[in-house]
């Protein structure tokens, strides 16, 4: 990941904790049920999560008591605005903004020497069956801080109120009890150390339980598309909830899309595209093997595309140009179809999410149809960063920088 980290494109945005915020840290963790990390420095993104931590403990899911129960952890106000490297759900980024429109004032002060956990409440104590999916509905956020810190203030203006009674000032107990309370939390008369519960409302979303998840409810029916081939099998054989369920790599899925006005496509549009010009030279350097030329200069070079994409065999051709060969015949008879030219992978990431979309339906879907087909680098990179740096640690160490480059091209 050298070259990704060289162009700021590899957990570049991603906070350094070490120090006593790795003590806060771990105090998190512990309070939440989790074991604390043996690292001494790591790095931890919006929501608290740790790509180092993950690594250590071999999970990316390590801030959840079980798939229905997330948890974020805030040790800085700097998470502000981070992004969220590996999203549990896809409304995670905005639960957390959230948290810190109607609470920053109050993290920027308690996070001065305490951290806060949180705990994203779905009132699921547990998920039993695929579809259980469809309980998401208010998510309650609740904060906790370490050390109990908003207990500690009540018992010390307590203490200040038994100390203005009467004779007690003279009482060396209260004063040695003032002290002590003062020497671990500091004076805590004057701050506010409350952070109210907060609702967040979910609509449509994706989530990685059972393997991961698309709920899509706000459309003409509703429909829900798993990742996993063995929680779809376990769906189907529900006979209670009225939605559609759907396998991603079911042909059947991208009609119904169509059909439900969450998808279209513009072909002769698309070819005027950067987007499609992506797809087509991904298409094209997967096909490309031992070339004398580097991948990355191939894919620049009109003159050597074309050298290479003649040596290539006629099928292959046929798969990188179809959308040009059918638009070209389209033009001399309607007789042909698309699935007569057009390769499915293809066609499917040339997709875009419906213009009638609010812009937060169409990122969900924008998700989807890179899940569906993953052919465009940049969007791959946007949408799913995991699944990203997943293919990216297995291409061709030009066609790497053919792809860094594309992307750092477009930020």
């Amino acid at each position: 990941m050298q070259k990704l980290k060289q162009a700021n494109l590899y957990r570049s945005e991603l906070i350094l904790v070490s120090g006593k915020l790795v003590e806060r840290y771990n105090k998190c963790l512990v309070k939440l049920g989790f074991s604390p990390t043996k690292l001494t420095k790591f790095s931890i993104d919006g929501v608290g999560y740790s790509p180092e931590i993950a690594e250590e403990k071999g999970s990316t899911m390590y801030l959840n008591n079980g798939e229905a129960n997330p948890h974020a952890i805030i040790i800085s106000p700097l998470q502000k605005g981070k992004p969220v490297y590996s999203p549990f759900h896809t409304f995670d980024k905005e639960m957390m903004q959230q948290v810190f429109k109607i609470h920053g004032d109050k993290i920027n002060d308690i996070t001065r020497d305490s951290a806060i956990c949180i705990d994203f409440d779905q009132n699921i104590d547990a998920f039993y069956e695929p579809l259980d999916v469809l309980k998401y509905d208010k998510v309650s956020i609740n904060f906790h801080l370490i050390d109990n810190l908003n207990k500690a203030q009540k018992e010390q203006e307590q203490l200040i109120e038994t100390f203005k009674k009467g004779n007690n000032f003279i009482d060396e107990s209260i004063h040695q009890q003032l002290l002590e309370s003062a020497k671990k939390y500091g004076d805590l008369r004057n701050r506010d150390l409350s952070l109210h519960s907060l609702q967040y409302e979910t609509d449509s979303f994706y989530t990685k339980a059972f393997g991961g998840v698309y709920v899509l409810r706000d459309f003409i029916s509703p429909i829900v598309v798993f990742e996993d081939l063995k929680w779809y099998k376990e769906a189907i054989k529900d006979t209670i909830h009225d939605v559609l369920i759907y396998h991603i790599n079911q042909p059947e899925l991208m009609e119904k899309l169509r059909d439900h006005i969450i998808v279209e496509y513009d072909l002769e549009a698309a070819l005027d595209t950067d987007r499609y010009q992506r797809i087509k030279k991904m298409e094209f350097a997967m096909s490309l093997k031992d070339t004398q030329h580097p991948i990355q200069q191939i894919l620049d070079d009109n003159v050597l595309f074309k050298s290479y994409l003649n040596k290539l065999d006629i099928d292959n051709r046929k798969k990188i140009m179809g959308v040009e060969l059918y638009l070209e015949k389209l033009e001399v008879s309607n007789q042909y179809k698309i699935h007569d030219l057009v390769d499915k992978g293809i066609f499917n990431a040339l997709h875009t999410p419906h213009s009638s979309l609010h812009i937060t339906q169409q990122d969900l879907i924008w998700k989807l149809l890179i899940n569906i087909s993953p052919k465009d680098i940049l969007f791959l990179f946007w949408y799913d960063k995991e699944e990203f740096y997943k293919q990216y640690a297995t291409w061709d160490e030009s066609f790497k920088d053919w792809v860094i480059e594309t992307i750092s091209n477009n930020i």
